[in-house]
């Protein structure tokens, strides 16, 4: 898959933790899942997205809600 491809899928789960907070758990393992794939296949992951990863997964262990929690680049698929 192109580095174009993932660009476009993770800034479509970036859109749907917006929109649908509720799912937003869900959705974060979506986004960690598409950025394994991303490192499994040799592709660097853009450093915002890296980060944003980071702040999710201690998010996740600090039991912080998503939508009080770590804020998503302003575009991912930049």
């Amino acid at each position: 898959m192109a580095l174009e491809q993932f660009r476009a899928q993770i800034a479509m789960i970036m859109d749907e933790i917006a929109a649908q907070p509720e799912d937003a758990h869900e959705l974060q393992e979506r986004l960690r899942e598409k950025l394994d794939e991303m490192r499994a296949l040799g592709l660097e992951v853009p450093e915002d997205l890296a980060e944003f990863e980071d702040a999710l997964e201690e998010d996740l262990e600090e039991g912080v809600s998503p939508e009080d929690g770590a804020t998503p680049p302003a575009d991912p698929a930049a």
